[in-house]
């Protein structure tokens, strides 16, 4: 701390800092084995700071508005110090699980009045991250997270300081105790449906339509804008470059269909090209828009005969990203349980999350995960 210019007797370290700094371990076994933040943990037990709430995500603006939201509740409908504790918990385990899902904890953009982000993609980002919670919480802890959430969203817009509230028209089965296994629209794809859309694709821009929205879990609204310049193909991990993502810099493992970027920027090399590879002569953009993904989406769903409509809703782009979440999960779910579960008890670990969480490097986990994944991701296409 006093090498990056802090106070270690007055200062406590952000959740950004421990992170960057080797420290994810101490937050993952606070969390996991005593129910506490870092925050509560350097006042409580250091004794270090008095403090408010810890909200432990990195975005302030976000904490003042869910600060602000309680105190008016509060001040407004006499709500005790009880319940204000109860929502703000609540409150703090969606950011922290949407910081999770889409790398930021500001959900105050994608929904702001002056925003020019696409609705659809703050209601996608929000529904992510319910369907995250669902496969780690039951059914009625996700059901009181929900309320508290929409009510939070709902005084914003009523405000005019948001223009929507991304939680409308987000439904589970509430009646449903199991932890997890999202029961409302836009189900995942399974196998069969990407291998059919793989094998009905005729040309570059149909198969990498696929691959973009399966193999590499895009939304549509990025498949759309994909360019050139964010490919990394020449070096041993493949990746697509996020530098101007809404969420920040970020970056997106090209695990499986690479070859099928290069095959596609292959198609344009002799021509006079500007690098989108859904390029559009008519667009100010230069590029193709979301709306025309989807389109492309429908065609080629028909053409590949998947069924008119998959969980009660008719396919779209959406259901091939939460295929690729689907197999995400179910990768990490069998690392742990199996692989990790077998260096658990030959090493006489208390269980496997603690040899995932504490004793395997990043470097190490994001290997297995894209080893496993990989398989995953060849099996649905076709592949060996």
């Amino acid at each position: 701390m006093q090498a990056d210019g802090m106070d270690p007797e007055t200062e406590r370290p952000s959740h950004e800092w421990l992170s960057n700094n080797g420290y994810r371990a101490l937050i993952y076994a606070l969390r996991e084995y005593h129910d506490r933040t870092f925050g509560e943990f350097w006042a409580d037990d250091l004794g270090l700071e008095e403090g408010g709430y810890d909200w432990d995500i990195g975005h302030e603006p976000t904490v003042d508005a869910l600060e602000r939201y309680l105190d008016r509740k509060q001040s407004r409908l006499s709500w005790s110090e009880r319940s204000v504790q109860t929502h703000r918990y609540r409150l703090a385990r969606y950011v922290r699980a949407y910081e999770g899902v889409n790398g930021s904890a500001d959900i105050l953009s994608p929904v702001d009045a002056n925003s020019d982000v696409d609705e659809s993609v703050a209601v996608e980002e929000c529904w992510d991250t319910f369907d995250a919670l669902d496969k780690r919480i039951s059914r009625t802890s996700l059901e009181r997270i929900y309320k508290t959430v929409s009510k939070f969203y709902e005084m914003y817009v009523d405000r005019h300081e948001f223009a929507l509230n991304p939680t409308d028209g987000l439904h589970y089965d509430w009646s449903d105790s199991r932890d997890g296994g999202s029961t409302r629209d836009n189900p995942p794809l399974d196998a069969d449906h990407v291998r059919a859309l793989a094998d009905a694709a005729k040309d570059t821009r149909e198969r990498l339509l696929v691959v973009a929205l399966c193999a590499w879990g895009l939304r549509s609204s990025e498949v759309a804008a994909l360019h050139t310049s964010q490919l990394v193909l020449d070096d041993d991990h493949p990746r697509i470059e996020f530098t101007e993502r809404k969420n920040g810099p970020g970056s997106v493992a090209l695990i499986y269909g690479a070859d099928v970027a290069r095959d596609r920027i292959a198609e344009f090399a002799d021509g006079d090209w500007n690098g989108y590879l859904f390029p559009s002569s008519r667009s100010a953009s230069g590029h193709r828009t979301r709306g025309t993904i989807l389109d492309w989406f429908h065609d080629l769903a028909k053409r590949a005969d998947l069924p008119e409509t998959i969980g009660g809703s008719r396919p779209v782009p959406q259901m091939g990203r939460r295929f690729w979440y689907d197999r995400y999960s179910d990768t990490v779910e069998q690392l742990v349980e199996h692989q990790i579960q077998e260096i658990a008890e030959e090493q006489g670990s208390a269980s496997a999350d603690v040899v995932w969480g504490n004793y395997l490097s990043e470097e190490r986990r994001r290997e297995l995960r894209r080893e496993f994944m990989r398989e995953k991701l060849s099996a649905a296409f076709g592949g060996e």
